[in-house]
This record gives C-alpha cells, sequence and structure tokens, in this order.
C-alpha cells in the first residue's frame, strides 16, 4: 500500500525528477536568473502565484503577508458616513440578458462591495471571508491614488506646473526617454517611453523582467528601469497604458515631498480623508532601500475606498476637509484624448467611462472605485477575476455598476 509520502514523492518525481524526505522548493525556470534574492525561496514563489485563480480571492486581502510593507496611518476622527441600508433590488442588463444585481458578486468573483448613493452608504457586502476589517490590494486603482498625490503637490507649490519637463526634478531621467517629457504626458500615458505592458513570463520582456527583479525577488527598484528606456513616441502623442508611468510619478512624489510617498499619503490624503484604517504599500524591496510601489501596490479597506471616491464625488472634499480642488478633480477625470463609447478614456491616472460622466479607478483582476456625479453614486467593487483577457468580466461589471448608478432605493 502506498503511503501519503509514497504519493507524495511519485508526484514530486514528476515535476522535479527526484526526491528525499529533506527535499526543498525550488524556484521556477524564470525565477533562477539575476542577482542573488534575500527574499526566501517559499515566499518568491507565493508572490509568483498571487494572481492564480485558486488563491487569489485570499492573497488580494494578504498582501501584508507576502510583502514588505509601509503604513499609511489614518489619524483624527473618522469621517462617518450615514447609512441607509437597501436590499440590491434592481436588475442589470449584460449579453442580451437580464440578472438580479446580487447575481454579479458569484459572477464576476466579488471579494466586496459597497455602493454609496449621495453620501449615504445603501449596501455593503463581504464574501469568502472577508470583513470589514480586510484591507484589499487596489491594483492599478493606485494610480488614482497618486493622482492625487501629484494634485496635492501641485497646490503646495512642490510642483511648479504639470508642464515642465519631469527630468527637472528627476535629473537622474536625463538621457534617456523620459527627458523632456512633461509630467502632464506622462499622467495621461503619453509619455512614448518603449514599455510594453506585456507580462509573458516563459519569454520575459521589459515589463515581466521588471516585475521580477522588483516584485518577486526584490532585486531591483521598479521605478529605476525607467532611467535606461528608449523612445518609441514623441512625448503626447501615443497613448500607452503603462505602469512604469507612475512608478516615475510616485518617484517624483517622494522626490519632491522630500519624504516616503507613503508618509505623503497620510499627510495629504489619508489623515484628512478621515479614513478609519491604516493604509499600506507594498515595497520592492526592504526598508532600508525599498520604495512603495505607487503603480499598483496601495492597499485599504473596502469603506475607506468608498470615502475616496466619495471625495472625488465631492470635488475634492471630504470630512470638512479640502484634500485637492474642484479644478483638479474635473482635470484629472475628464478624458484626455479621444473617448471610444463602449471602453472610455483616460484622464490622468483615471478612466472615464463612455457616453457619461462617470469615471473610475480601476485595477487588475476587477479592482474599481466607480463614481457617477450625474446620479451622486459611488460604487466599490474588490474582485478576483481570473488572470488574463478579463474583457467578459469588466464588460459585465461596468453594465452592473451603471444599473447601481441609476438604482434609486
Amino acid at each position: 500500500m502506498q503511503t501519503s509520502a509514497t504519493r507524495f514523492c511519485l508526484l514530486a518525481t514528476l515535476t522535479l525528477s527526484t526526491c528525499s524526505a529533506n527535499a526543498q522548493q525550488v524556484l521556477p525556470p524564470p525565477l533562477r536568473g539575476g542577482p542573488p534574492s534575500d527574499v526566501p525561496t517559499a515566499v518568491q514563489i507565493l508572490r509568483w502565484h498571487m494572481l492564480d485563480d485558486d488563491v487569489s480571492a485570499l492573497m488580494f486581502r494578504q498582501m501584508d503577508t507576502l510583502f514588505t510593507t509601509r503604513t499609511v496611518p489614518r489619524a483624527g476622527p473618522v469621517w462617518t458616513l450615514p447609512r441607509n441600508d437597501h436590499a440590491m433590488d434592481f436588475q442589470y442588463e449584460w449579453q442580451g440578458q437580464t440578472h438580479a444585481a446580487t447575481d454579479v458578486l458569484e459572477r464576476t468573483y466579488t471579494n466586496a462591495l459597497m455602493i454609496i448613493k449621495d453620501g449615504r452608504i445603501v449596501s455593503e457586502t463581504y464574501r469568502n471571508n472577508a470583513t470589514p476589517q480586510s484591507r484589499f490590494i487596489g491594483w492599478s486603482m493606485t494610480k488614482s491614488v497618486t493622482a492625487v498625490l501629484i494634485g496635492c503637490a501641485l497646490a503646495e507649490g512642490k510642483i511648479e506646473s504639470l508642464d515642465v519637463p519631469i527630468n527637472r526634478y528627476l535629473p537622474e531621467l536625463n538621457g534617456g526617454g523620459y527627458e523632456g517629457v512633461t509630467i502632464r504626458q506622462v499622467m495621461q500615458m503619453r509619455s512614448g517611453v518603449d514599455y510594453e505592458e506585456r507580462y509573458d513570463f516563459e519569454n520575459p520582456g521589459t515589463a515581466a523582467s521588471n516585475h521580477i527583479a522588483a516584485l518577486v525577488k526584490n532585486t531591483a527598484r521598479f521605478a529605476d528601469v525607467a532611467r535606461t528606456l528608449k523612445r518609441i513616441h514623441a512625448p503626447g502623442e501615443h497613448f500607452q497604458y503603462k505602469t512604469i508611468d507612475t512608478a516615475v510619478l510616485g518617484w517624483l512624489v517622494e522626490r519632491v515631498a522630500g519624504s516616503s510617498v507613503a508618509a505623503y499619503t497620510a499627510q495629504c490624503l489619508w489623515e484628512p480623508l478621515g479614513a478609519q484604517a491604516d493604509a499600506f504599500y507594498i515595497m520592492d524591496g526592504a526598508p532600508d532601500t525599498g520604495r512603495e510601489f505607487s503603480g499598483a501596490g496601495f492597499n485599504a479597506t473596502l469603506a475607506d475606498y468608498g470615502r475616496f471616491g466619495q471625495m472625488m464625488l465631492d470635488k475634492g472634499i471630504a470630512n470638512g476637509n479640502r484634500i485637492v480642488s474642484a479644478d483638479w478633480v474635473h482635470e484629472s477625470t475628464g478624458p484626455h484624448g479621444p473617448e471610444d463609447s463602449r471602453r472610455g478614456g483616460y484622464g490622468l491616472q483615471w478612466w472615464t467611462i463612455g457616453n457619461s460622466e462617470a469615471y473610475s479607478a480601476i485595477g487588475l483582476q476587477g479592482q474599481y472605485v466607480y463614481v457617477d456625479p450625474a446620479t451622486r453614486t459611488v460604487v466599490v467593487k474588490l474582485s478576483y477575476f481570473p488572470p488574463g483577457d478579463n474583457t467578459e468580466q469588466d464588460g459585465e461589471t461596468l453594465a452592473f455598476m451603471a444599473a447601481a448608478s441609476a438604482w434609486r432605493p
């Protein structure tokens, strides 16, 4: 009869060719090259698999167990959003079929959902053992947080203008593709640098290699690759979504603020927002060398993401405090180029929604802070879409959000 240990060894033999009582985990081939990493092998493998669809429902709210983090502390009175709870008794249309609103929870891999109407929470849902205390990674919703930090720095005079070259503040970028590119063009994702957001890890290009080195192995800083990137388009000419642009903006914030990105986030956003819980950034290295992953590494509770959306809806005011100007909210959330009627467009680190006033922070695998000024609605949806092409889940989610916006509970 086979024992459990024997069966394990037989399985291991199929993949590792050897088996012993003291066998250790082995890094997959894409992680084996490059400088030696201080990150334990087991942790590298966990980071490698954190997007996988069989673990993401948990990992997306446990990032502080995988990464070095830097806290964004809350302080002062909490911004209490009043409640007017209702069952989600509306429907939405998707691909010719009508669905009950609650269908979206399972159909689109939802961990947590909040709907706010005119400043009142009307629906709040947690699933898969998530709780109000869970802090969820926003992935690229972080880009919209970074946009607010740029707005703060501009208002404080730490940045002269969006129309000055970013290398004026970051001379480390002289001689590369970012030289002469304005801050505005970087915020518009129109820097023109050669960095295709493609994560084919079997044949890694610049983006995939940077992800491995900075986020999995912590042997490089994510933004540092910007020093050597070449230019493939004239600045301002071509929209190309890429996280490296926002990483450079985070580096800019660090430079002009004279502090860490986390400290400046606390000062200009999290404390005046009246957040209920500390937030945090995942880091691309140890505390003495790493930087906050300002392009996709911000983590917060569902309700605090709701407060962030409500602040934007209220034209930059939260809990009685002015965070950014109404002009900044308007400029950053309007389209800065052609807007597709179905897919929308892009502003300054915010996505716009076609044929509407609505806009959204959107993150990898289904993270959304959706804001519709026309109906004074905020919807936060924190998901665990499977990796890969999420066109269907994204389309259905946006159909749900439009219906939630039109809902009159």
